[in-house]
């Protein structure tokens, strides 16, 4: 395996110090299939040579699609301030110092982020906070299996497939056993998912609206699972709990959910929010940074981390979590947004993003071949079932500057031809109207043999 940047006999001197005598034994513990196919890497470029040949590569992505994905991501406005605070030095470069109470302004943001957050969700207790809405799923799971010392997890199929594959992947040297109860074209299998709780089982995680945008009431679930020791997990829209049932109405044990909705941009996949809340029951299990307010000698108001069970402050084996990262940067900007908006905000971008949904699912169906995947309610996202393959679709659609939605099928075998479309305030009439006719489009060339 040649190494350009070096000559053979500076090569072989670092061989030899540390103790191989070829790059074959030197990565002889790496499977082969996990190494680098070649070590011929390039000679080292100027400042202005960098910077020229990344900003082509970035050109090459193309910004001005017309975007209905969702799937847990949604493209919704961001007023200027959030930036413009959220950027101050104080916030944009400080860190949780290792003696807290000396970062007052820090400490009572993270708290005012916590408050907002059981206001939003109707919960006892929040933190400050976890990656993201994947991280927030297996956390809560971890905390399930720690409160009721059970290894079985049962969970709705309409679950986020993404955030089932992290936690997947997180757990895969656990001893933990997860059921997933199927659902039915899209709507949940609330009998189903009742039936099969018992003293065993640890936890029972539902997501309301689901993946398919599918909006259900879980209150009789949850209840029921009280009933049986088990832990109910909520994943939930934040910006759709303004006007649909909080975690807290139903009765849920604990709530998380993917906070990028909440002021944060698309930006490529992250950084994003990992939202948890809880009651206060669980609180002493539940990860991350909890921040409390108290008061000094004096009667002053001050600010603490009431709870700090990090590996990085108890023995490894008794903590909670393993996350060492701040997520406090990205949790102020939500505090921001959610304090601009307010309740009534909150309220009028989830029902203007549901009403651009509905008016969307009016000019889809209307196409030939096009139905809903079910009739049960939905928020500002809606899976359609096409009469073509929907990655194919929306591969076409992409090339005329339209990104349809998301292909159900990359998840979900047998549904290839189903579609999940997102609507958010910022999605227009106009550019639904362009997209039921350029769909239409695409469909009479299929149907007449081949693609444009």
């Amino acid at each position: 395996m040649p190494f350009i940047p070096h000559t053979p006999g500076e090569t072989a001197e670092m061989l030899k110090t540390v103790g191989v005598a070829t790059f074959e034994e030197l990565f002889a513990d790496i499977p082969a299939d996990m190494r680098p196919r070649s070590l011929n890497l390039p000679n080292g470029l100027t400042e202005q040579d960098t910077l020229e040949r990344l900003e082509a590569i970035a050109a090459r992505n193309d910004v001005s699609l017309v975007s209905f994905l969702g799937a847990g991501f949604y493209n919704h406005h961001i007023p200027a301030a959030v930036d413009t605070l959220s950027g101050r030095g104080e916030f944009s470069t400080a860190y949780t110092p290792y003696q807290p109470e000396a970062s007052q302004g820090t400490l009572q943001a993270i708290f005012e982020y916590q408050t907002a957050v059981c206001r939003l969700f109707d919960m006892d207790c929040a933190n400050a906070s976890v990656y993201d809405g994947g991280t927030a799923l297996f956390e809560a799971v971890m905390m399930a299996m720690r409160l009721t010392k059970r290894r079985r997890i049962v969970f709705d199929d309409g679950v986020n497939p993404i955030w089932r594959k992290m936690l997947v992947a997180y757990t895969a040297n656990m001893d933990i056993d997860i059921l997933v109860v199927p659902h039915f074209s899209g709507k949940p299998d609330i009998d189903g998912l009742r039936m099969v709780l018992d003293d065993t089982i640890a936890a029972v995680v539902v997501q309301n609206p689901n993946f398919f945008g599918t909006i259900s009431d879980y209150s009789a679930l949850c209840g029921h699972a009280r009933e049986e020791g088990v832990i109910s997990i909520m994943s939930v829209y934040p910006i759709m709990q303004a006007v649909l049932k909080t975690p807290g109405d139903v009765g849920a044990d604990i709530a998380v959910a993917e906070g990028q909705s909440l002021g944060l941009p698309l930006s490529f996949g992250g950084p994003y929010l990992g939202v948890m809340a809880c009651k206060k029951g669980h609180v002493r299990q539940m990860p991350g940074r909890i921040v409390g307010r108290t008061a000094d000698l004096e009667g002053r108001t001050g600010y603490v981390l009431t709870l700090q069970a990090r590996e990085q402050h108890i023995r490894r084996a008794k903590a909670t979590s393993n996350i060492c990262s701040n997520q406090a940067l990205c949790a102020l900007r939500s505090l921001i947004y959610m304090t601009l908006l307010g309740p009534e905000g909150l309220k009028r971008t989830a029902e203007i993003s549901m009403a651009r949904a509905r008016y969307a699912a009016e000019r889809l169906t209307a196409l030939p071949g096009v139905r809903l995947l079910n009739n049960a309610p939905f928020g500002n996202e809606f899976a359609v079932r096409l009469p073509f393959n929907a990655d194919a679709v929306a591969g076409r659609l992409a090339q005329r500057g339209y990104v349809p939605g998301f292909p159900v099928g990359r998840y979900y075998p047998g549904l290839e031809n189903v579609l999940l479309v997102a609507c958010t305030e910022k999605t227009s009439e106009e550019q639904i109207g362009m997209l039921a006719e350029c769909m239409k489009s695409e469909f009479g060339a299929e149907s007449a043999g081949g693609a444009p």
